[in-house]
């Protein structure tokens, strides 16, 4: 006598599991699925010999037939170097004050110097180059160190106030807060704040002028108007790397700045550089 239950209806044996008073039946497999199934399975076992596919330690099999993605990808990078050799080989040489004129040599400058910013210089200044607190702004007229297209190359090769480049931007801020009473630095946090036209204390200002023009207008200028050639900041234009209101105004003051930027000479060839410099002058800021 047999153990299996049988449906009454179909005759078809079941599993002897019911939900609700319905039984689940045991209907075979159709064979044109079982068979789509081991040709799966032998496909698949062909495919782990013939192509990369077991993880190791430090890679992964080869496979039989020796394909690379990675390889793939640097023939087809290679394929396009090899495509725009003659450009890149003249964006590497060409006097960058005459790209405009060089209307095809100009647009691919342009291109590739919109990929080498989003892959090296983005993170700092931002996606669409607009700056955050500490980072430049590339799209406004506010250069701390010139903003000609050969300007831009010198920054981009050398960097500013680094340790690492053959000849960097460079100056230095002192931290006046080591140097001038708490008094003295209120009065010229004052000033510098009504130099922008920004709300400030004129009883403070006053004597401020005094302490600018002794300690400040040599770097600052006068005028406040700043100095490209020492990287000063114009403080007459409300446009403040690090911000602008009172309480940063003064932390300025007392502790000073001194943002780096690495030089690129190393990491870039020639022709990425000028790429670069061409795109960033491009953008609306350069001179």
């Amino acid at each position: 006598m047999s153990d299996i239950d049988k449906d009454d209806v179909t005759g078809v044996d079941t599993t002897g599991h019911t939900w609700d008073g319905i039984k689940e039946l045991n209907n075979p497999l159709p064979r044109w699925w079982l068979w789509c199934f081991y040709l799966t399975i032998i496909w698949g076992v062909g495919y782990t010999i013939a192509y990369p596919a077991w993880p190791l330690l430090n890679s992964a099999t080869a496979g039989m037939l020796g394909y690379s993605t990675r390889a793939e990808v640097a023939a087809e990078i290679q394929r396009f170097e090899d495509q725009n050799a003659g450009l890149t080989s003249a964006l590497a040489e060409v006097d960058l004050t005459t790209l405009a004129d060089n209307a095809d040599l100009n647009r691919f400058a342009t291109a590739a110097g919109a990929s080498v910013f989003r892959n090296n210089c983005s993170q700092c200044h931002g996606s669409g180059a607009a700056g955050a607190v500490g980072y430049p702004n590339l799209l406004d007229d506010d250069w701390l160190w010139g903003g000609t297209m050969e300007a831009i190359v010198h920054t981009v090769e050398h960097g500013i106030r680094n340790e690492t480049g053959d000849d960097p931007r460079y100056s230095e801020m002192p931290a006046f807060g080591e140097i001038l009473e708490p008094e003295e630095i209120d009065q010229v946090v004052e000033y510098a704040l009504s130099l922008s036209g920004a709300d400030h204390d004129a009883a403070l200002a006053g004597p401020g002028a005094v302490v600018f023009e002794d300690n400040c207008a040599s770097c600052h200028g006068e005028a406040g108007m700043g100095d490209i050639e020492q990287g000063a900041p114009n403080l007459t234009d409300a446009i403040w790397l690090y911000g602008g209101d009172r309480e940063t105004v003064h932390e300025t003051v007392v502790h000073s700045r001194f943002g780096v930027m690495p030089p690129w000479s190393d990491k870039l060839s020639k022709a990425e550089i000028n790429a670069v410099s061409a795109y960033v002058h491009q953008l609306g800021g350069g001179e």
